[in-house]
């Protein structure tokens, strides 16, 4: 998994930015022709911030894929024709992988607790609710 640079500067460094590099997190940077576009899509949908137009982007390139819970970010991937992921699909892959649920239940409970979470609250419950068996 890899994130462009600018969202890892701004939204990652200092938190647990860091601790999810020696996970396998990496950072990428885009190249001019890359950044030209971000520029593009930034004009065409400003309600995407620029962090969101920066993963597009990196997503477009070839075996890559774009997880977001963004409605708008997953609107304009869809017209970008890029491979398109949610964050519950993402911890769905994480149990599959052996991922202790209980890890992932406090990680879900986290973000669904934010007042800016826009997961369905039907799957967050359904996933508590598998999880605890």
């Amino acid at each position: 998994m890899v994130v462009p640079d600018l969202l890892y500067e701004d939204e990652l460094k200092d938190t647990n930015g860091p601790y999810l590099r020696t996970l396998g997190l990496g950072v990428l940077a885009l190249d001019p022709p890359e950044l030209q576009l971000v520029q593009v899509i930034k004009r065409r949908r400003s309600v995407l911030s620029l962090a969101d137009c920066f993963a597009l982007v990196l997503a477009l390139r070839e075996d890559h894929a774009l997880v977001t819970g963004d409605r708008n970010l997953r609107q304009e991937a869809e017209k970008e024709k890029t491979a398109t992921y949610g964050l519950l699909w993402l911890l769905d892959q994480l149990v599959d992988l052996g991922v202790d649920r209980s890890t992932l239940h406090q990680g879900l409970s986290g973000i669904a607790s934010n007042v800016k979470c826009r997961l369905p609250r039907d799957e967050v419950m359904r996933r508590f609710t598998e999880w605890a068996r």
